[in-house]
């Protein structure tokens, strides 16, 4: 090959690696390998998160510095959870929203309003972002951490049930890779990868590797997985056995003790939470609303203003924040999966529509809450846009009470069009339209989403319950010598009427009605047993079953006994950790659903007599100064300000009741279930209904008794109405 043909060559096969693997900084344009890309798509997602985006931004204008010990700190959480930031790049952020939300959220506000009081709130929060923003990634490391860690125990328990018949850590891994979620499914997989590119020569290399991150985290689960490692050296198979259980023991031991310490240390902090986040501020309005009173000359707007910037921003943010510090401490657990993005479960997220007999239509929840939410919105704020269209509008409501109720400021007399209000009671029993509107919309997507779904998994958790019994006695059958065709069918029949006896009577239905063998009539995906009951735990079980029964009956019974030991082992310990949250999820829950809707309601009502005492009160006494000409008045007239009309106060209060309620209920299923977004969801929409109407229900009664109470004690007051 002369010189001319050598670089001939040498540039095809460059045009082909540029075209294959991209040049310079460019990202990879088409990888050969089927596998890789599949793998890089599912680790790292093409489309950064808004989060890494603004990092990467911020990085490229400030380009701030970070001390070393500091940026491997970061470091570590960044890798923790695969972000594609850096350590400056999480400092500049840091640093440049804050000055950002100080400078235009001070001016624009200002410019809107002309009050120094935004500028002050928008340093203020401003200041407090900084550190905030700093510690996002240790955040999002941490929501990882407790996703992955709640399938620790599903780990070790797909890696001992798959090496009990078959002692290859790699494939071990493998299978488990295959039946976990992501995140730990991803890490799993990227063991396996690692060693497939050649990065490490051995399996056992790259999982050592991969277990440091988890070494001041999850001790336990590292020392369960190099149990399950040792395995592999044991001459004796009865050695090699007993290392499989003493890995799984070590694990469920484990977090049975960390739950334990993590329950014990819990209380405090709920406390401090409920105290700081949900009690003293609830209390708080009924003082508020007298001191803005007495020391406000500005627009009853405006005022309601300032308090929907503390309660409605400030504290909902400060409850957040602590509670996402309690969940940070929760250790590994038994986290729910997510079965609502599985194919074929999907459709059960929608609201099936019938235009006609044969014609069913599914449209998205969302669309049914904008719906509502809008309808309740116009209706609450009715008030507001007929007393803009006519200001002289009124309803009376008997001698003493009104609809509308504009009044004009202190010692001032005014057109209709500069009243401020509405103050009477028809227009606040409007306003409680608007939180029922926005509670009952949100809580009603979350509910038709997850309503469906959650049955389907409560049915399978109850197959998982009684599994242990069924794989019981389908081992026993089989260790009998029957084939499994023949002992599905048995197991079928001696547990008729139970979900367990319908997995198997179905499968068994497809084996001798339909002529399918043993794994499609489980795996098919339109008709076999496990469409029904989408459960890793079973497809894992069945999965087992499938490659044992390949080696033999027996060796397939021992595989099904040991799962079935496997099973109830994990569920006494789960019944276990329930009993140990017990009080302080039961406390939280009955918090959420009664506790602070009921006070919420009352304080309301309690405000809304004083507000109506005090602003009746100031405008029969500057009538009776005007009518004495008495100078002995204006002292006191000048004591007044304008009184929060009910109708703003509600709604302020009211929507702090909705941002609380979904909080504490995201902050009750982290600590009781993990990362289960399904169960959250669920939780959710209990709660967001059924603690806003409650409030509505209690605040509007309240609100009408207190209201004629006001009346007396004005009537009685000497001064009248």
């Amino acid at each position: 090959m002369d010189e001319r043909e050598y670089q001939d060559l040498l540039q095809r096969y460059k045009k082909k690696v540029a075209d294959e693997f991209g040049e310079g900084a460019a990202a990879p344009k088409n990888i050969s390998s089927k596998e890789y890309t599949q793998f890089k798509q599912e680790i790292y997602p093409a489309r950064y998160s808004l989060y890494e985006k603004a990092c990467n931004v911020a990085e490229g204008i400030l380009h701030l510095s970070v001390d070393p010990k500091t940026a491997v700190k970061y470091q570590k959480n960044i890798d923790m959870c695969h972000l594609s930031v850096t350590p400056s790049g999480v400092i500049s952020l840091a640093y440049l929203l804050p000055l950002f939300v100080i400078i235009f959220g001070a001016l624009g506000s200002y410019a809107l309003f002309h009050l120094p009081f935004f500028i002050v709130f928008f340093l203020i929060l401003g200041v407090i972002m900084i550190p905030t923003l700093q510690k996002i990634p240790e955040f999002m490391a941490n929501t990882w951490r407790m996703k992955a860690s709640n399938q620790m125990v599903q780990s070790i328990f797909y890696m001992v049930t798959y090496m009990r018949h078959t002692s290859n850590l790699e494939r071990a891994i493998g299978f488990a890779a295959d039946h976990l979620e992501p995140p730990l499914s991803l890490d799993f997989r990227k063991i396996l990868w690692d060693v497939e590119t050649q990065q490490y020569s051995t399996i056992r290399d790259s999982a050592n590797v991969y277990l440091e991150k988890w070494q001041d985290i999850e001790k336990d689960f590292i020392e369960s997985f190099h149990l399950v490692e040792s395995s592999l050296f044991e001459g004796s198979e009865e050695r090699r056995l007993a290392l499989l259980d003493k890995g799984l023991d070590v694990i469920l031991d484990g977090t049975y003790e960390n739950m334990l310490h993590y329950a014990h240390d819990l209380k405090s902090p709920m406390t401090m939470l409920h105290m700081l986040g949900v009690i003293l501020p609830i209390l708080g309005l009924v003082v508020l609303p007298l001191v803005v009173t007495f020391i406000s000359s500005s627009s009853p707007f405006v005022t309601a203003l300032y308090i929907s910037m503390l309660y409605n921003v400030s504290l909902p943010l400060g409850v957040y924040y602590l509670g996402k510090k309690i969940l940070a401490k929760r250790p590994a657990g038994y986290g729910a999966a997510d079965i609502s993005e599985k194919e074929g479960v999907q459709r059960f997220g929608m609201v099936r529509l019938s235009l006609s007999k044969n014609v069913n239509v599914a449209v998205n929840p969302l669309y049914f809450s904008i719906m509502i939410g809008l309808v309740a919105l116009l209706i609450g704020c009715s008030p507001l846009i007929i007393h803009s269209l006519n200001p002289d509008f009124e309803i009376p409501l008997g001698d003493k009470l009104s609809f509308m109720d504009y009044v004009c400021p202190p010692n001032e007399t005014c057109p209709p069009t500069d009243k401020y209000g509405p103050y009477g009671i028809g227009a606040s029993l409007l306003s409680l339209v608007v939180i029922a509107g926005l509670g009952g919309a949100w809580g009603l997507y979350y509910s038709l989403r997850s309503k469906n779904v959650i049955e389907i998994r409560e049915k399978t958790k109850s197959l998982e319950e009684e599994f242990s019994s069924a794989l019981f006695q389908l081992g026993n059958r089989l260790g009998d010598g029957l084939p499994a065709e023949i002992a599905f069918a048995k197991v079928a029949q001696t547990m008729q009427g139970t979900t367990s006896g319908e997995f198997f009577a179905i499968a068994e239905h497809n084996m001798t009605r339909l002529g399918m063998g043993l794994e499609q009539a489980i795996f098919d995906p339109h008709v076999g047993s496990l469409r029904n009951f989408p459960s890793n735990v079973i497809e894992s079980s069945m999965k087992v079953l499938i490659e044992s029964v390949r080696k033999g009956p027996r060796i397939a019974a021992q595989a099904l006994l040991s799962m079935s030991r496997y099973i109830k082992e994990i569920h006494r310990v789960e019944e276990r950790l329930k009993d140990l949250m017990e009080d302080v999820i039961s406390s939280m829950k009955a918090q959420t659903k009664v506790l602070t809707p009921a006070i919420a309601g009352i304080v309301v009502g309690i405000t809304s007599m004083i507000s109506t005492i005090l602003t009746k009160l100031s405008a029969q006494l500057t009538t009776f100064a005007g009518q004495t000409d008495a100078s002995s008045f204006s002292s006191i007239l000048t004591l007044f300000g304008v009184g929060i009309p009910t109708f703003h106060f509600q709604i302020v209060v009211g929507v702090y009741i909705v941002q609380i309620a979904y909080i504490l209920t995201i902050l009750t299923s982290g600590i009781e279930n993990g990362a289960d977004k399904l169960g959250e969801r669920f939780m959710l929409g209990k709660n967001l209904i059924g603690s806003t109407l409650l409030y509505c229900f209690i605040a509007g009664v309240v609100m009408l008794l207190f209201s004629l109470f006001a009346n007396v004690i004005i009537s009685n007051s000497g001064i009248g109405l």
